[in-house]
Formats: structure tokens, sequence, C-alpha cells
């Protein structure tokens, strides 16, 4: 989850700062590996294991969900490179957030796991997560409205319906993993 956390800051770090992107998306590429392997990892131990403290498959659900979400952290990350964006938009720094938001506060839906008999936090941060993706929704759809709304360029509208459905993805991923999680807790309480 460390390395989630990371290329979500790494992207705010990008659009905040938008100078030397060249490295800063290579920052997230690297991290994107990294969840790679990260994810091999855990299948060949889990593959190993005979005893897990959760099903196989819930493991392998979390473990491929979260990694879905440095997917599009990195897929958003490389489309301002490939689009040549020049400045970024009040919307796309807004997503950004959120999705630095949920992936802080999966971090710690995450932690909380293993204590989920006991936990007096989690379901509470499972709904904060769902909170935070229907309120990227709703900045989502207005960014979309205001860009057919105001943008005159239709290659401008392109570049940014796309980035703005890729940071839309991503915060989506976010609530996929506490949905998840939420599932697994419900089976084991």
């Amino acid at each position: 989850m460390d390395n989630t956390c990371d290329a979500a800051e790494k992207l705010k770090d990008l659009l905040l700062n938008y100078t030397d992107t060249e490295a800063k998306i290579a920052a997230i590429e690297d991290l994107e590996h990294k969840c790679d392997i990260n994810v091999h990892t855990l299948l060949k131990h889990l593959n190993r294991s005979f005893i897990t403290p959760i099903d196989r498959e819930d493991i392998y659900l979390i473990a491929k969900e979260m990694d879905d979400i440095v997917d599009h952290i990195e897929s958003s990350a490389y489309r301002f490179k490939l689009f040549n964006i020049k400045e970024i938009r009040p919307a796309a720094m807004e997503m950004t957030d959120m999705i630095v938001n949920c992936t802080k506060e999966l971090k710690v839906v995450v932690d909380e796991m293993r204590y989920m008999k006991t936990s007096k936090i989690l379901h509470e941060k499972i709904i904060e997560v769902n909170r935070i993706e229907n309120q990227g929704d709703d900045v989502y759809r207005e960014a979309i409205h205001n860009l057919f709304l105001n943008e005159t360029d239709p290659m401008e509208v392109i570049k940014w319906k796309e980035i703005y459905e890729y940071m839309e993805k991503t915060v989506d991923a976010c609530e996929d993993v506490a949905n998840v999680i939420e599932g697994i807790v419900t089976k084991h309480v």
C-alpha cells in the first residue's frame, strides 16, 4: 500500500509543481513496475502457503485491485506527457487531491484488516473511501460538462476528456478495493 500512496503523492507533485515532468512521470512508472513485482511476489508466496488468514481468492483480488490503482495513476500521469499538456486545470488538481485522500484512507483500511473483528474504524474508513469516490464522480461530471461547455479547441477537449477519465478510473479503483475489503469483513465477522 505504501507504493500506492507514494504514486498518488508523486502524481500530486507532478501537477502542483509542473516542471521536470519527464523525471516525475518516470518515477511514477517505476512505482508501477514495483507494484507489479510485488503482486507477482505475493502470488508466489500465496501459492506456497498452506494456510492463509483469509481466502486466497480474496487476497488475490485485493492485490489485483490495488495494482489497478497504481496502473491508473501511471496512465493518468503519462497522459500529461503524451498529450504535451502545458498547463494544469483546476479540476485535475481537485481529482488528484481525491486520489491522494483515497489512497491514504485505503492504507488505514488495509492496516486495520488484521483487526477486522475488533476494529472501531475499519467500517468508517471504508465509508469514507466511498464518500470520496462519490465526490470524485461529481467533480468528474462537472469537469467534463465545463470542458464541453467552455473549451473551443477540439484537441484540448479530446486530451482533457481522456485525462479526466483516467483520473476518475483511479478513484473508482480505490472504491473497488474498499468494496472488496468490506465483503471480506462481512464474511469473517
